[in-house]
């Protein structure tokens, strides 16, 4: 008799893992393009210099190992290295791009991961990169939006100015 009730019961159980596998996937197909959108804005108000939008992405306690090896805490700190000088010279002032090239979300945790390409651009955009790299993110989902936790940046080339650049031991 008991066999008679665990088939239907085997046959529910595996049509609502189905579903919900299903619904996981969608769901991170759509978390994965938020990401690379969210990256995206993230990257355009960075060239705008619109830091209150890059910081919008931000979990408030990021950490953040810079190019060349430098550690950033936080996002106060982390801001407050993007800010323009009193007097900003194109010359010298370095826009960063980024470039998602794959984002991986986990179905189990509010966790992706994301890995790109970066550069440094001295005064637009459009420049020459004088750095450029790899680098790699940490993301969490909080109340349905995604923060970047952690970012590590990886120099790998560079040209010009770029290349006197020192490097943490």
């Amino acid at each position: 008799m008991s066999i008679v009730f665990v088939r239907p019961l085997l046959t529910l159980l595996a049509c609502s893992l189905s579903f919900v596998a299903g619904a996981q996937g969608s769901s991170t197909v759509s978390d994965e393009a938020t990401i690379k959108e969210s990256r995206r804005l993230q990257t355009q108000a960075l060239a705008r210099n619109d830091l209150d939008t890059v910081v919008k992405y931000w979990d408030p306690a990021i950490t953040i190992r810079r190019a060349l090896g430098h550690p950033v805490d936080g996002a106060a700190a982390a801001r407050k290295l993007l800010e323009p000088a009193a007097a900003p010279n194109p010359a010298t002032t370095i826009v960063y791009q980024r470039e998602a090239t794959s984002v991986t979300v986990s179905p189990n945790w509010p966790l992706a991961y994301e890995e790109g390409r970066w550069s440094g651009h001295v005064g637009s955009a459009d420049a020459k990169p004088i750095l450029a790299g790899k680098y790699a993110a940490q993301w969490v989902k909080r109340n349905g939006a995604w923060l970047i936790r952690s970012e590590i940046f990886v120099a790998i080339e560079c040209a010009d100015a770029g290349c006197k650049a020192a490097a943490l031991p």
